[in-house]
Order: C-alpha cells, then structure tokens, then sequence
C-alpha cells in the first residue's frame, strides 16, 4: 500500500485499508491457474501462474478448445451474458494432474477460467455430497436456540474443512466481529468470546465477501503469480477465487501463526451478517468442491439464523402486545390519564424491562423504582422536548448525548423518552448501567505510526485485552420502540376520546335545545305556508275574475298569464311543504313531485311528453324553492312557445358536478324565435334572473336542433 505521513490515530489505518484495490489484485494464488479468454475470438488473451510446466507449453492466442477441450468451450460459449455469471465443468486433465475449472464472464467481453487441483478430501467419502449436506442442515433445525445452532454450525464446517480451528463471527452494529461460536483443535489457545475491531476486516472486503461467498489461502507465505501478458494488471478479479489476497492480510494472518485460512460468508436477507472463518497451523488446501459444499451449507445456516431470530422477535412482539392489551384499557378506562399512569407505573416499567419510570407533568415528578433525582428528570424531560420536538427519544448512552447526566449513569445510562401528544405530560423509562467486560483480540484502541518512508502493517499483537465499558444500558429493541409508540397513539386516542365524552354531552345538551326550537319553528312555518297558500289562492281567484272582465284581448291574455305563475308559485311552496325535512331536501326528488303535479293540471297529452333524467341533489331548501320557481317558469315557457301550444317532447335533466348543478329544460320544437313576445322586459324574464342572481347562477339557451335548451348552472350551497 502506498505510504502515508505519520499518523497516530488508528481511523487513519482503517481508512488507508478501506481504500485498498483488493479487487484487481494483477495477481493470482500460484496453487492454481487463471486463463483470460476473448469473448469475440474464443482465443486465450492473457493468463497467470504455471501454465506451460502445468496446462499446455503453448497457450497464449490458442483457441480455448484447442487447450481445455470442446466441452469446456462449449460451457464458456453457453454462458448467460451478465456479469458474476458463473458455471462448473467436469475436471480436465493437464500435463501431470487433474484440474477443477470454473468460468467467470467479466462484464460480456472477457470470459475467466480458473483452473485448480480437483483434490477432494471430503467427509462424506464416496457417498453423495448430497446426502450428507442434508443431515448437517437437518442437524441444524434440531438445535433449540441460536447458541446451540452457533455450536452445532462451529463443528460442522470443522468436520467438512478439516481445519485446525472453525470460529463463526458475528458482525456487530459498529461494524466490529464478535467470535460467537468455536470449534478448534485441544492444543489451542481460544478466541471464543473475543471482539475484533472492524479495522480488521475492511469494507471493500466485507463488500466482496457479499459478492463471492467462499475464499481459500492454502499458503499464506506463497509468492503471487502475476497476470501476464502486460496490460492486465487492471483487470477485475472480484470474482475468481485464485485471487491474490492483499499482503496486510497475509502478514496479519502471520502474525496470528496461521498458515493456511478460508472464509465462508454467512449472508442473510443480502447483508454480510458474519463468516465462517477456518484457520490451520500448516498448508491445507480447500478445493472448489469442498467450497461449494461450504457456500451450500452456509445458505442454510442463514436461513436457520434468519428463522430463529424471526422467531424471538415474534415472542419478543407478543409479550409486548400482551402487555399493552393488559395496561391500556385499565388506564383508558379510568378516564383522566396521569392519575391512571400513576396507578400502573410497576406495570409500565415492567413491560419495556426498565429499571425506573417516571411521570413528568406541569412541572411535577412521579417516579418508580431506579430514577434520578425529581429535578434532573424535569431536566431531562425538557432536554428531550427541546431537541424533539415533541418525538420519541432513545438511546443507551444517556451521557453521550447529554453530558451533563454523565454523574446519573449509574440509574439513568439509558433513556426512552415518551412526550404525549397532549397535555404537556412526558413518559420516561430508565435503565441503570451495564458495565461490560469485552474481551478483545489485542487492543483496539492501539495505533500504529506511519511515517513517510514507511508502509501501512497490521497490527501484530492477538493477546486477550480486556476493556471495561460504562455509561451503557442495554440496548433497547425494535419491539420496545414500536410498543413505545403504539402506547403514544393509544394514550393521544383515549385522552382525545376524553374530551370528546365531554364535548359530546355538551353538544347533545345544545342539540336537545335545539330540537326543541325546530319543532316550534316547523310549527310556525307550516302555519305561515298554510296562510300564504290562502292568500296566493286569493290572489289567483281575483285574477281570474279580472281576466274574465277584461274587455282587451291583451290584458286578459296578461291576467291570466299571471294567474298561471301565482299557481306555479303556490304549488312550489305546496310541495315542498309535504316533506317533513324542512332544513335540505332533495332537489330531484321535489322536482319530480313539482313536476308530476304540473303534468296533472296540464293534461294527458302534455303529461305523456314529460321526461325526468333526475340525479339525486341534496341542498338547502331556500336555494331548492328559487329552483322550483326557475324550472317551473322554463316549462311554462317550453310549452307555451316550443309548439304553439300543442303537446309536444319536453325533457327535464338535473346533474351534478362537484359542488355544482345543471339543470337542462330541453324541447324539440321550433327554438327561440324573434316573434316571441317576451323580449326580455317581460314578468317571465324578470321574475328569471333575479332568481338566477339569488342563485349566484347563469342561465343559457343552445340550439338543441330541433329545439331549444334552457341550462341552468348554480352552486348548490350558499
């Protein structure tokens, strides 16, 4: 790697170890070969290691057939197209040995062939691979707890390896490995229980360890074998298990006294959740069939992994939801909610397995079990609304993110902090400390110098260092945080359903008042409609007799013209009046009873020519009266105009669009002529728009060829 100035910060060690190409190594392990083939030509472009003492004296530009033979050549030319592609052949002979071949295609130009010794020293013998990948992934389900599947997976992958030691390591949330299961030899020394530092493991390796799952070093003081010819260095080997490993690893590997290592990645759901990593105190090789095995067993480890975590995290949410069915409807049913909380708080702080909990209302404090002093709990409360805003707040490192609580660790290093929507009321679950021995392999705090003239080396000491960690809490799951929240929503519903019981029973007080003031009005309107019927009834009667006295032609005409719209208005008010809903009604509904008692006084004829295309309107009965009057007044006209009084088609249509209505009065006679004596000026027309101004509406008149369209447009409501 390249040189750095000196540094004594060990971030800047693992950020210089991050930005390592491990991927286009130039190089390969010698204990095989690699052939880079054209995709185009089928001709080998470049190669790495032993090829003319091992494989063919002649290689370079020789078509792939020519040197693997035409099955393997054909398994190349059937490849998928795509990169990470990946297919197994049978074994191929080379000059003195067997060899396993594996092909890799490199973003659709270059096809990698691995060629490695095909040395099978399995545990299942001559039996089926199969069969006894079958019983250790059998043997797999039958362990209780993950524990026992961690043992159980530690000495399988020992048994199918045969190396010296089997560790199953665990990614932790900072990145850091945790050795949670082992299987090793009695001689030596162990590393169960030990923590390494995530710099130990960079992250482009963890990256490739998503992508290619099993890694072998049978030798860790080999010599690389370089891509040859020049012009290859570059190419990317992410894929190709001969990959030259970086020599930081080699020499850490060293300086754990290992000889020969492989690594199985254990990957759950895509994400790298820890290794299988085998260690031995001589050269052991793992051939890419005993790989594949591994790869095959692991899969399945991560599936039990998966399934048993699955399954805790399902107890976990079900204790959980018990607990909440348990409590909440004791404190919803007391109704007012801090008094209710107070009486339960044994039970609140039990159920999210807190050591205290408090109460923090309108300055006041009420506590159980392990809790800082009132005043700091007041402090923390108004911290955590602060910086909140009123949101929930976790963490286990109280200190760390409030200093000033560092003196209150011992009863307060972790911290959920519940604000209620209402009534300035905040929840406050504590947990005490954790102090915490973690037992590393060597210190992970000690840097290393660089100096100028020098290259990054890893670090060389994997003795036990024990490191006490404070100001911890455990940790607190998923599940607690969401029933964390769900008791949040269930207290915001119940206090909002609190004072609705009390908004509701001064309402129905206002709606009992407010009954008994229709019921007077309907009374006093019905007696004011049945007063204003007498009078348009007397109005019209002496209408009549005047038109019957009339002498002009014209003025009778006028008179009883009259008279016809006085009855139009009388019988709108008449129908409305028979509908016991005297604040909305239902526009289409008191057309249609408007209209049926106009076809009545019209006659059979006209009735017969009536159509109804009525969409249900609901709207206030003053809007619906001004409507009554327009409709009647445009089928008054329609049949007084459209066929010069003879019955003729009239379609009545009321829509509904939005917060609007259209109502279209259509005929099929002989339109708007400039004969008709109603130029505008007349009863008719007037009495029309200052209804259509009262209805904040428009009225238009389209051709209906034959015929005249009469489209009245309105908001229904005010």
């Amino acid at each position: 790697m390249a040189t750095r100035p000196v540094a004594t910060d060990p971030g800047q060690d693992i950020t210089a170890c991050d930005r390592e190409p491990i991927h286009i190594p130039g190089a390969i392990q010698p204990h095989g070969l690699l052939l880079v083939v054209d995709s185009a030509s089928d001709h080998i472009v470049a190669g790495a290691g032993a090829i003319e003492e091992r494989l063919a004296p002649e290689w370079l530009d020789r078509p792939l057939a020519e040197i693997l033979g035409d099955h393997v050549a054909n398994m190349v030319a059937a490849m998928p197209i795509g990169p990470g592609s990946m297919v197994a052949a049978v074994s191929v002979e080379g000059l003195g040995e067997a060899f396993s071949v594996t092909a890799h295609r490199v973003a659709g130009e270059r096809v990698l062939i691995e060629l490695e010794p095909g040395i099978v020293d399995a545990p299942w013998g001559r039996g089926s691979p199969l069969a006894w990948l079958d019983a250790a992934a059998t043997s797999f389900e039958r362990t209780g707890d993950l524990s026992m599947l961690f043992d159980r997976a530690a000495t399988t992958f020992r048994q199918l390896t045969g190396f010296d030691r089997v560790m199953i390591y665990r990614f932790l949330d900072e990145d850091a490995g945790h050795v949670v299961a082992e299987a090793r030899a009695p001689e030596l020394h162990s590393f169960l229980h030990h923590h390494f530092p995530a710099s130990d493991i960079p992250k482009q390796a963890r990256a490739l360890y998503v992508r290619n799952r099993t890694r072998s070093i049978p030798d860790v003081a080999y010599v690389p074998a370089p891509l040859r010819p020049a012009g290859f260095e570059t190419l990317d080997l992410s894929d190709v298990a001969l990959r030259s490993v970086s020599p930081i690893h080699l020499r850490y590997l060293a300086n754990m006294g290992v000889v020969a290592s492989a690594s199985i990645s254990i990957v759950k759901d895509g994400v790298l959740w820890g290794m299988v990593a085998c260690h031995h105190h001589s050269p052991r090789l793992l051939s890419a069939e005993l790989r594949a095995a591994a790869a095959a067993l692991a899969s399945g480890l991560a599936r039990q992994i998966r399934g048993r975590e699955e399954a805790e995290l399902y107890r976990e949410r079900l204790r959980l939801r018990a607990a909440e069915d348990g409590i909440l409807p004791r404190i919803i049913g007391l109704g007012d909610i801090v008094p209710a909380i107070r009486r339960l708080m044994p039970d609140m702080m039990t159920m999210l397995g807190a050591t205290g909990f408090a109460i923090v209302e309108k300055g006041k404090v009420h506590d159980h079990g392990i809790c800082p002093p009132a005043l700091a709990s007041l402090d923390i409360a108004q911290t955590v609304t602060t910086r909140t805003g009123g949101e929930l707040f976790v963490t286990h490192e109280l200190s760390e993110v409030m200093p000033d609580t560092a003196p209150l660790a011992a009863k307060a290093s972790g911290l959920l902090a519940l604000p209620l929507v209402d009534g300035g009321i905040t929840l406050l679950w504590f947990r005490a400390e954790q102090v915490e021995e973690v037992e590393w392999a060597g210190n992970p705090h000690k840097s290393v110098a660089l100096t100028p003239d020098a290259t990054l080396t890893p670090r060389a000491s994997f003795e036990s260092w024990r490191e006490t960690v404070r100001g911890r809490s455990r940790r607190w799951t998923m599940e607690e945080v969401e029933s964390a929240h769900r008791i949040r929503r269930a207290l915001h519903e119940a206090s909002q359903n609190h004072r609705l019981r009390g908004l509701n029973t001064a309402l129905q007080r206002t709606l009992d008042d407010k009954d008994a003031l229709l019921v007077q009005k309907d009374v006093l309107m019905k007696e004011v409609d049945h007063r204003v019927q007498n009078s348009l009834q007397l109005v019209s009667s002496f209408l009549a007799l005047q038109a019957k006295a009339a002498g002009d032609p014209r003025v009778r005409e006028q008179l009883n013209e009259a008279q016809a719209r006085l009855s139009a208005v009388a019988l709108v008010h008449r129908r409305l009046y028979r509908d016991d809903q005297i604040q909305t009604v239902d526009l289409a509904r008191y057309l249609e009873d408007l209209v049926g008692d106009m076809r009545q006084s019209m006659g059979r004829d006209w009735s017969a020519m009536m159509r109804l295309d009525l969409t249900p309107v609901l709207m206030p009965t003053d809007r619906a009266i001004n409507l009554g009057l327009v409709t009647t007044e445009l089928i008054i006209n329609a049949t007084k105009y459209a066929y010069d009084g003879a019955p003729g088609p009239v379609t009545i249509t009321l829509e509904q669009y939005g917060h609007r209505l259209r109502l279209i009065v259509a005929d099929e006679g002989r339109g708007k002529g400039d004969d008709e004596a109603d130029d505008g000026h007349g009863f008719g027309s007037r009495m029309m728009a200052a209804m259509m101004q009262r209805l904040s509406g428009t009225i238009e008149y389209d051709d209906n060829r034959p015929g005249l369209r009469a489209i009245v447009i309105a908001p229904i409501a005010d």
